[in-house]
């Protein structure tokens, strides 16, 4: 991945275009699965375009539920392709849309039915239901990643003022 512009980026300044905490971006340093690929004279560590290309490989594999050992292992690899990662994100987009649209067809049949006032059987609900289910459950751990980036920014906040 080429991203033409800026060559170097402070950890504030990465944090800030990645919408990652500069303490996760630390912790990540810190355990070695995201380092940077300098520092300037000051001592400030130094981004460059091919560490947001492994960041972006880090969040994606993150996304699709491994833990940060196992990210760690994977890109460390020589076998490792970035495509595949691309690929699953791809086929997981793709799933997640297709329970969508099972939902939204549920959810039509059901307002079909109460609008032209018919009775809705047992497996009507439970069709709905098991639908809905599913896109909550894509939900929650959405929210719960949601949760632990503000549970991160709330911990930065309280380290710079205590």
């Amino acid at each position: 991945m080429i991203i033409t512009g800026q060559k170097y980026w402070k950890v504030g300044e990465l944090a800030n275009l990645t919408g990652l905490t500069i303490r996760t971006l630390r912790y990540y340093d810190q355990i070695g699965l995201y380092s940077p690929s300098g520092y300037s004279d000051s001592g400030y560590r130094l981004y460059n375009e091919y560490d947001l290309s492994r960041l972006q490989q880090i969040l994606a594999l993150k996304e699709l539920g491994l833990t940060l050992d196992e990210i760690k292992a994977i890109l460390s690899d020589d076998h490792y392709d970035p495509s595949e990662v691309v690929l699953l994100q791809i086929n997981r987009l793709k799933e997640n849309i297709r329970i969508q649209q099972k939902l939204l067809k549920e959810l039509q049949n059901i307002s079909s039915l109460m609008a032209m006032e018919e009775p809705l059987t047992v497996e009507d609900f439970t069709k709905l239901l098991d639908m809905m289910k599913k896109s909550h459950e894509k939900f929650f751990a959405e929210r719960r990643t949601s949760m632990e980036r503000h549970f991160d920014m709330l911990g930065d906040f309280l380290d710079k003022h205590s």
